[in-house]
């Protein structure tokens, strides 16, 4: 019986640090809700982590769109590592309000989470980020970035050595052709 206890407390400790460290950036929250006769109503909720996690693993597929989403992002990466940085210094703070008849936009910082509210008359959709999140997909975005300049580099490399090869030269240069080298 002892044993049991021992096997029960060992779980149980080990659910608690696993549903800690889950937990320990957030929940990003979405809510969709479409008032209409048979409209949609979505709401879910997914630790944060998920997402740093989820970036982290799309890398290890050979193909992935992260290569993709870190050339379109690269000239934009300084503004947004700024703007991520920037926003944690306001965790309370308003920042896009706009109202007319049928809409409302609401974007602001609640409690060190980034909150997007709009409404308008057919729908209404809520989306709650914390911000160290925004903070990690920038940080893997910028290692996409990296990763798909380094592979352009690698890519440009090659091809350079096969015309040097396809125009007769038997030695090529490696310091001249190698990424990176001075």
């Amino acid at each position: 019986m002892l044993l049991l206890g021992k096997i029960a407390l060992g779980m149980g400790a080990t659910l608690a640090m696993t549903s800690a460290y889950v937990f320990h950036e957030g929940v990003i929250r979405v809510d969709v809700d479409e008032n209409r006769p048979g409209g949609e109503h979505v709401h879910f909720w997914v630790p944060a982590t998920t997402m740093s996690t989820g970036m982290r693993l799309a890398r290890l597929a050979p193909q992935h769109p992260l290569d993709q989403a870190g050339r379109q992002v690269r000239p934009y990466l300084p503004l947004l590592r700024k703007l991520s940085k920037e926003l944690e210094k306001y965790p309370n703070a308003e920042f896009v309000d706009v109202t007319n008849e049928q809409e409302h936009v609401r974007v602001a910082t609640v409690n060190g989470k980034l909150q997007i509210d709009v409404t308008e008359e057919e729908s209404k959709v809520h989306v709650t980020v914390p911000l160290e999140t925004l903070q990690d997909v920038v940080d893997r975005l910028g290692e996409a970035a990296a990763h798909s300049s380094d592979k352009e580099e690698d890519d440009n490399w090659q091809a350079r050595a096969q015309e040097e090869k396809a125009s007769g030269k038997d030695q090529v240069d490696a310091e001249a052709s190698l990424p990176g080298w001075k």
